[in-house]
């Protein structure tokens, strides 16, 4: 039996502590960047961590425009924590309308090698599919283990790099995954 259970959330799930206990802690050393038209790995170390106001933040805004926009929030609990989460957005793009964006993925670093990522990915491939998506867009954290994470999913760098999402997050690696 599986040590956390997966529940699609709602608006009335949602409140300003939902992510209270979440440790969105990563200590990087090495990040993708794209140089001379190729992807190398770059010796760029520093720690990323989520304090309470950017929590409170994500919760009210992220998971709350995601649901009322059509959108899906997943949460993984352990007991009544919060131990991962992820997030599809519906409106379709790309040049065939082709695309829906997976636009958040986290695990609580303790939580992390577990299968709990794995298992939200997949909640996400099976709702993109029943939607008519053919293909998850992902815009990646540049961190190697990020990029690993996804990588053995199945992800390869998009076909169709959406300039808009790109822009948010300049750093990031936009990839894809075929339903």
């Amino acid at each position: 039996m599986a040590e956390y259970t997966i529940t699609e959330l709602s608006l009335k799930d949602l409140h300003p502590e939902l992510l209270q206990n979440f440790n969105r802690y990563q200590k990087v050393t090495r990040c993708w960047r794209f140089e001379n038209d190729t992807w190398m790995l770059k010796n760029i170390p520093f720690t990323e961590h989520w304090n309470d106001d950017l929590k409170r933040e994500i919760v009210a805004v992220d998971f709350t425009n995601c649901i009322k926009s059509g959108g899906t929030v997943w949460g993984a609990f352990k007991d009544s924590r919060l131990i991962a989460f992820a997030c599809l957005l519906t409106n379709f793009f790309g040049s065939t309308s082709q695309y829906l964006q997976l636009s958040q993925l986290h695990v609580s670093c303790e939580y992390r090698g577990r299968g709990v990522g794995k298992e939200l990915f997949r909640c996400v491939v099976q709702k993109a599919k029943k939607l008519g998506a053919k293909k998850l867009y992902i815009s990646a954290h540049s961190a190697e283990e990020t990029c690993s994470f996804y990588q053995n999913l199945g992800c390869v760098d998009a076909m169709e790099v959406n300039k808009k999402i790109a822009e948010l997050e300049p750093y990031d690696r936009q990839l894809e995954f075929q339903i």
